[in-house]
């Protein structure tokens, strides 16, 4: 699911216990209650810019049980946080915090967009979010500035569990 573009859904892969799952999760209780009135995708800031993202469509495809549709989904991860849905919302759905939850479950099922586990990566290879080489110390003892190190060690136990990759399973 990339654009606004017709979505063929096969019935053969509907998980009808997909929406009841989503409306277990903390956030998403209140899933359910979308009518699909638009009121949250005619104000996000996110699909004025990227007609694919609309927050409806992806409580359509819940409801509908398109469990690898929506988890595999990229357009989970564009969602802004400005909140403008949830107070638009006339049935106080949340959808950003369905978004949350979601992204979650996704997270758990090793779907995760490609910056994101490259940025764990480089905190389990690193112990920072970019790499300490020989240039960065020689300009910082240029300036009196004292050596930085790398501690990987520090984010191990904190990366435990986040994703196969980032733990080297994969």
């Amino acid at each position: 699911m990339t654009g606004p573009e017709k979505v063929d859904i096969d019935l053969n892969q509907c998980d009808p216990a997909f929406k009841d799952a989503v409306a277990r999760l903390r956030g998403a209780e209140h899933i359910a209650r979308c009518y699909a009135c638009g009121a949250c995708s005619a104000r996000c800031p996110v699909g004025e810019r990227r007609a694919e993202f609309d927050p409806r469509r992806l409580i359509r495809l819940v409801m509908l049980g398109q469990r690898q549709m929506v988890l595999e989904s990229p357009l989970l991860w564009l969602c802004s946080t400005c909140f403008t849905c949830q107070e638009t919302c006339p049935q106080g759905v949340g959808f950003t915090e369905v978004l949350f939850a979601l992204k979650n479950l996704a997270s758990d099922q090793g779907h995760l967009p490609g910056p994101m586990t490259a940025q764990a990566d480089l905190l389990r290879d690193h112990g920072r979010l970019y790499e300490i080489t020989e240039f960065e110390n020689k300009k910082r003892a240029e300036l009196g500035l004292p050596d930085l190190e790398e501690r990987p060690s520090d984010y191990a136990e904190l990366l435990k569990g986040f994703h196969p990759r980032v733990e080297g399973k994969e």
